[in-house]
């Protein structure tokens, strides 16, 4: 299989078990129950920000399924980082 195809499929990973991770711990603090929709595009969303963090960081898929996991963590990070370089002083 395609290294970027796996790279994505662990960042997927990551990124529902995040998802799931958040949900647990909604659950424990709110006792209350969750509607079909929203927790299905919760889960969804977050696989698919997953994906993409993990295709980002394509190069072992151990960084990939932990860059699934920050998800828009990651993300963010990159966006300052590459602003601050952009900024001429």
């Amino acid at each position: 299989m395609n290294n970027l195809i796996l790279a994505a499929i662990f960042g997927f990973i990551g990124g529902i078990t995040r998802a799931l991770v958040g949900i647990l711990k909604y659950k424990q603090i709110k006792k209350s129950k969750f509607k079909i929709f929203e927790l299905t595009f919760t889960i969804l969303a977050s696989g698919i920000i997953g994906l993409f963090c993990g295709l980002l960081i394509s190069s072992d898929f151990t960084f990939s399924l932990l860059a699934g996991y920050a998800g828009t963590d990651l993300i963010e990070g990159i966006y300052k980082i590459r602003k601050a370089q952009k900024i001429i002083i």
